[in-house]
């Protein structure tokens, strides 16, 4: 009964996270300009035609990876925003999720890190959109904490923008820093906890001269 709908769906599927696997594995040592449909195929045995029956070009299939890796980012940001916990209970378990994964997904944010500001454009934008959508939720996250009240919703996007830039600054170090490196981790930890810190207190203080919602400095 190979010949089912179902099975043939489910083949198509496999074969299509082949090429993602094998696109993924190829850019460890690339940027994705210069990686070619016929090294993806190799890589995964089939024929270049059969790349087209699950993407248009390279550049689509750069796009799907990335929503692949940043689909897996929602819990971590969530965490970092979270109200639960003293702020460096947060802190600490923050750091601690984008650590973990950084070691479960280290090609992934790799890639992310590559080609954020990348030679190829469509997955450049594809990046920008799906890190300000991620803004977005933060900012929307942000906005029902009590700490937040008579902010305006500019300033809870601009904090927002922080905190997703941290995150992705901190997963970046961690990549230079491997689990096999214990010292060089606790040092990225240092740091990211004191970066975060600082975010805290500009938070705790940003009304104090500015008043609400934005408004101009007192004197």
């Amino acid at each position: 009964m190979s010949h089912t709908p179902g099975v043939r769906q489910a083949r198509k599927q496999r074969t299509r996270q082949a090429l993602l696997d094998a696109a993924l594995d190829l850019l460890e040592g690339q940027s994705l300009s210069s990686l070619g449909l016929r090294e993806v195929t190799r890589a995964v045995g089939v024929a270049p035609t059969a790349f087209y029956r699950h993407f248009r070009s390279v550049e689509d299939l750069g796009v799907a990876l990335v929503e692949e890796a940043l689909g897996s980012l929602h819990p971590m940001i969530r965490t970092t925003v979270s109200t639960t916990g003293d702020g460096e209970e947060r802190i600490a378990r923050a750091i601690e999720l984008i650590a973990g994964h950084v070691d479960v997904y280290p090609a992934h944010v790799r890639f992310i890190a590559r080609e954020r500001h990348g030679g190829v454009r469509p997955v450049r934008e594809a990046i920008h959109d799906q890190l300000a959508r991620f803004t977005a939720e933060v900012g929307e996250a942000l906005a029902k904490d009590p700490q937040s009240t008579d902010w305006s919703g500019d300033d809870l996007l601009m904090l927002a923008q922080l905190y997703v830039d941290q995150m992705l600054i901190t997963a970046s170090l961690f990549l230079e820093a491997p689990a096999t490196d214990p010292a060089e981790r606790e040092r990225v930890s240092r740091i990211a906890t004191r970066q975060l810190r600082l975010i805290g207190i500009g938070r705790r203080h940003w009304l104090d001269r500015h008043g609400p919602a934005g408004a101009p400095p007192t004197p």
